[in-house]
């Protein structure tokens, strides 16, 4: 039995991946700031980790970092972002570098943020440049800091994620709560493109990318149909029974009430899927209509 470690496992995503990888077999265990019978601990501040948790793991997933939308970007809250992914990173590392059975792979959350909070009209793809904004400068260095395993003989894949839509405390219960009381509208103009992926699929590409050896670098981890963030909306309230009766909120309230971290919500382009299903991944939830469906019934 192959044994997987995980970081940020208590986390929404974590979760749910850690159940996936037990009903497929391998044992699991975390990584956690938090000291636990059921997980190993580590402090990212001043460098602790339970030396343990690394010895035996054939496969690490790192996911742990600040919540990006958890609050508005300022300086302090900047700096927490991208430290609380290449530090944490770096740690495991600089340890695992000193052992003598190192894990096989390396596989790391990255974002679709790489391409940079803007709406356009080109599909992006892995090859794409970064960005220059903040949500690229964050997924440049985040993607950095896996690389480097490589440096150590360690296969690395990084999953560059759009919004990962769960039936219970995610996006998509924030968006569907005011819609089922008759409150629901788009944000900005709705023009937005919304990359998404159903969190099913996503757990399966993690899956995917420790039992398949070919796999390596990065990869989109978006559903392959688009839609805008009106469509979103309207699919979400079709569902439902409900209708969007109200107009879209204006950006200028995003604006005012989170600042830049308001791109978040009011930009977003088109992200391609085709290099992971050319590699051989099959989405159990490919169109919005059957993400939807299945999340919210």
């Amino acid at each position: 039995m192959e044994s997987i470690l995980i970081t940020g496992g208590s986390g929404l995503i974590g979760k749910y991946l850690q159940n996936i990888l037990l009903q497929k077999g391998y044992a699991v265990s975390i990584l956690s700031s938090s000291h636990s019978a059921k997980s190993f601990y580590w402090n990212i501040e001043t460098g602790e980790i339970d030396i343990e948790a690394l010895k035996n793991a054939d496969h690490i997933i790192h996911l742990a970092g600040a919540n990006i939308g958890a609050r508005r970007w300022t300086e302090r809250q900047k700096r927490l972002i991208i430290e609380s992914r290449t530090q944490s990173a770096q740690l495991l590392f600089d340890t695992i570098k000193k052992l003598d059975k190192r894990p096989k792979t390396f596989i790391s959350a990255s974002a679709v943020g790489y391409y940079g909070a803007i709406t356009s009209e080109h599909i992006f793809m892995e090859t794409d440049e970064p960005a220059s904004d903040f949500l690229g400068n964050v997924c440049v260095q985040w993607e950095k800091s896996a690389d480097q395993f490589e440096e150590l003989g360690i296969r690395v894949v990084k999953f560059r994620t759009g919004v990962v839509l769960t039936p219970h405390n995610g996006v998509l219960e924030k968006i569907r709560r005011p819609i089922k009381y008759g409150f629901g509208s788009s944000f900005g103009n709705g023009k937005q493109y919304f990359p998404w992926i159903h969190i099913n699929d996503l757990c399966e590409m993690y899956y995917k990318a420790i039992a398949d050896k070919t796999f390596r670098g990065a990869y989109n981890a978006v559903a392959p149909q688009h839609c805008s963030n009106k469509l979103f909306v309207k699919n979400i309230a079709s569902i439902l029974g409900k209708s969007v009766l109200l107009p879209s909120i204006p950006s200028f309230i995003f604006r005012v009430v989170f600042g830049e971290m308001s791109d978040l919500l009011l930009k977003g382009s088109r992200i391609s899927s085709q290099k992971i299903k050319d590699d051989g991944f099959q989405y159990q939830f490919s169109t919005l209509e059957s993400a939807l469906t299945d999340l919210l019934k």
